[in-house]
């Protein structure tokens, strides 16, 4: 396997893309409404993953692409200070409306010895933050890259085809086999961008959670309650895991998992921007999935705008809003459009790490193997991202580890507790298996 394929095994973007269609250069009120939302950029190289420091990243609004409002650089983690910028009012994202409730933004970013690399579209809404992920080649790398990745509309606000109803359990003897025989969250998924029918279609490999925070990111707002988006996260998780476990395309004599089909699938969209508010919720959920009384599949979780299209019996995505708004919890309000008998479940295996969950909160003053086994992930992980400190493997959670997990929440984007909790610990499991497969190469 060679080095860039392995990238799409750990990154989000990649580097292979298919053209889109040019985006619409749309004015908005949001300097006049004084609205703002974040954005910070973080930057890697395609062929190891690691982190780019002194990368250059100019950005203009997509109206007027040739004047640069903001350049900022990169630090030894590969990440820009967040920079604020003009974004529509908020109501725009709260309520359905013909206004676009985001405002567009051209990247482009340059790093020395690397191929510069242009993203046009990457979307600000207010009131949150935006990471946009970046992935850059090396100048002397003779396989061809698309410089430039365009991201098309959100889906609540663009046009994209209906889901073709399907039954939410699967018969397990209409073709092929089931190949699973527990529910497993897999350590990647491999997104088959375009209709299951079209074979030019390029397959992306891409992290399960990094999947699912994309598709939130493409199909949910930020700005929407909690309980709403994590509502929507769990029915995104389900409907995923339940291709996962039925094989269902594998077994129709295909290459891939899902496919970036709104109407087949979730619209995943190669190269786009997330949102630091979906990016948490998914990291503290990322394994758990929806169930029915006596069903061993996660259920197919199937869901529409409820405004372009309607979906009885199913979640509608700005019924959710308002629900959420109203004071419902997750729960409630997946009960609310699926049914009384659907009820959370937790995954039986998360595939690809190295050591699981200990089941409680490491803090100061915990010891044992599972402390060990952290801080040799971290001491690893400090070689490459050299802002966090290293740390002795003495098994001992002393101020030393808390210093080094506290930097690296700060790093990745989670709480600075220095207390390694759920989220925290696959956090560092998943980077730290990024990091160690690809020396593994070198």
């Amino acid at each position: 396997m060679n080095n860039k394929l392995l990238f799409r095994m750990l990154a989000d973007p990649h580097p292979d893309t298919k053209p889109q269609p040019p985006k619409k250069n749309i004015q908005t009120c949001a300097t006049d409404q004084g609205s703002h939302g974040l954005l910070q950029v973080n930057v890697v190289s395609i062929i190891n993953n690691f982190p780019i420091e002194n990368a250059t990243v100019r950005i203009a609004n997509t109206s007027t692409p040739d004047n640069t409002i903001e350049q900022v650089t990169t630090n030894s983690s590969g990440q820009t200070q967040q920079v604020t910028l003009d974004a529509p009012p908020l109501e725009y994202s709260l309520i359905p409306s013909s206004d676009r409730p985001y405002t567009e933004y051209n990247l482009e970013i340059s790093a020395p010895g690397f191929k510069p690399q242009t993203i046009s579209g990457t979307e600000i809404l207010p009131d949150t933050t935006a990471i946009q992920p970046v992935a850059l080649e090396p100048e002397d790398d003779p396989e061809p890259l698309d410089q430039t990745i365009i991201i098309p509309d959100h889906t609540l606000y663009g046009n994209y085809p209906p889901k073709i109803a399907e039954a939410e359990v699967k018969p397990v003897n209409e073709s092929g086999e089931i190949v699973l025989s527990r529910v497993v969250v897999p350590q990647t998924i491999i997104v088959h961008d375009g209709p299951p029918t079209d074979s030019s279609a390029v397959n992306y490999y891409v992290p399960y959670r990094d999947y699912i925070k994309n598709v939130a990111s493409s199909e949910i707002y930020a700005t929407w309650p909690q309980s709403t988006i994590t509502a929507n996260v769990l029915a995104i998780m389900s409907f995923t895991l339940n291709r996962v476990y039925t094989e269902w395309y594998r077994n129709q004599g295909y290459d891939f998992t899902i496919t970036s089909s709104t109407a087949y699938d979730h619209k995943w969209i190669h190269g786009r921007n997330i949102y630091q508010s979906i990016s948490l919720i998914v990291d503290e959920i990322f394994d758990n999935y929806l169930s029915r009384p006596d069903v061993k599949q996660p259920i197919l979780t199937q869901y529409c705008d409820g405004r372009q299209v309607t979906c009885p019996g199913w979640m509608t995505q700005w019924g959710s809003c308002s629900l959420g708004e109203r004071g419902y919890s997750p729960i409630e309000i997946l009960r609310h459009f699926y049914g009384s008998t659907i009820y959370i479940n937790t995954a039986e295996q998360i595939a690809g790490i190295p050591a699981s969950w200990p089941g409680e909160n490491l803090t100061i003053g915990s010891s044992g193997q599972k402390v060990q086994q952290l801080q040799e992930q971290l001491d690893t992980i400090a070689t490459v991202y050299i802002a966090i400190p290293h740390v002795a493997p003495d098994g001992f959670y002393g101020p030393n580890t808390a210093a080094s997990v506290r930097e690296f929440q700060s790093v990745f984007g989670l709480p600075q507790t220095g207390v390694v909790d759920f989220p925290t610990w696959y956090k560092i499991s998943h980077i730290y298996v990024g990091v160690t497969r690809i020396a593994e190469l070198m």
